[in-house]
């Protein structure tokens, strides 16, 4: 095993614990969250097929991130483990406008002041896409179970039990019967397995989604082709790849509109979606950031 400390320098605008705590993936492995330590880990697989544990803590202005490797950590590497970590975190991602557009209206001032806005992501779309299937129609312990049963079978094998996400090639070499059974993931399974399948294949090219430069309503179209992807699916999907015109509604956030703005009282979908439309290309973001602002101070309370 090879070891080795970096750093990442931070933009002016960014909270580690408010893009840590923006959503379930930071529950969800090879991500773990250590509440005692302050720290994020994150296992990643690197294009040579080796693997860095990266342990990441809070600094002035920049992250500290402790790597252990299964190589050694060369320029090449260390560069790459770097690219993945900026991916994840968001750090290249230009919020301004949307700061700007959050000072206006003081209900959301909260946003810029906080450092909150950006969404924790996988390190490929591939993951993303996966874990997003994963979500759909049930509960999120179910969602956990199934991510590590998925890892737990065809993830590549590291230090002390852990496992990388599974490569789409890993993956598309399963079966039916074995993602329902082992991995639990009911009528999901095909769908995954098709992912994996189009995506080894090179049918599919699924990580040019977050630099693409098609509309927004066409990407969306895209992804919502991908079977077992509906509209809550690439709603909030399209967050990830830094698109934030759709909602991405579920039974939770309805129920959490309800209880901010209508005193629990039940309205239409179209009632949630009017409320937002005032904000243009980043409603999904403003509905989301008043969806799970407290989520940050409970340390993601799932």
């Amino acid at each position: 095993m090879f070891s080795a400390h970096s750093t990442l320098s931070t933009p002016h605008d960014f909270d580690f614990w408010r893009t840590v705590y923006s959503h379930g993936w930071c529950a969800l492995p090879p991500f773990w969250v250590d509440k005692v330590r302050g720290a994020l880990s994150r296992l990643l697989l690197l294009e040579d097929g080796s693997l860095a544990s990266c342990t990441l803590s809070d600094g002035k202005g920049r992250l500290s991130v402790q790597i252990q490797s299964t190589a050694k950590l060369d320029k090449v590497r260390k560069d790459e483990i770097k690219r993945q970590l900026v991916e994840c975190l968001r750090l290249g991602e230009d919020l301004s406008a949307f700061y700007a557009a959050a000072k206006r209206h003081p209900r959301y001032r909260w946003i810029p002041a906080s450092g909150a806005g950006r969404l924790l992501r996988a390190p490929t779309v591939f993951e993303d896409a996966v874990k997003m299937i994963c979500t759909t129609n049930c509960s999120w312990s179910l969602t956990e179970i199934m991510v590590a049963n998925l890892i737990a079978s065809v993830g590549k094998k590291f230090a002390d039990g852990l496992r990388a996400f599974p490569t789409p090639e890993a993956t598309a070499g399963l079966s039916d019967s074995f993602v329902r059974k082992h991995v639990r993931a009911g009528y999901r399974s095909p769908y995954i397995i098709e992912l994996a399948e189009r995506v080894a294949s090179g049918k599919l090219d699924i990580e040019s989604w977050r630099r693409s430069a098609l509309p927004t309503d066409e990407l969306f179209r895209l992804v919502r082709s991908v079977k077992g992807i509906g509209d809550y699916a690439a709603g909030n999907l399209l967050k990830l790849l830094g698109r934030y015109d759709y909602l991405g509604l579920d039974s939770w956030v309805r129920a959490r509109f309800y209880e901010l703005h209508k005193n629990g009282r039940r309205v239409a979908d179209k009632t949630i979606e009017r409320h937002y439309s005032r904000f243009g290309k980043w409603r999904g973001l403003f509905f989301w950031m008043e969806m799970t602002r407290r989520w940050a101070d409970q340390k993601f309370p799932f």
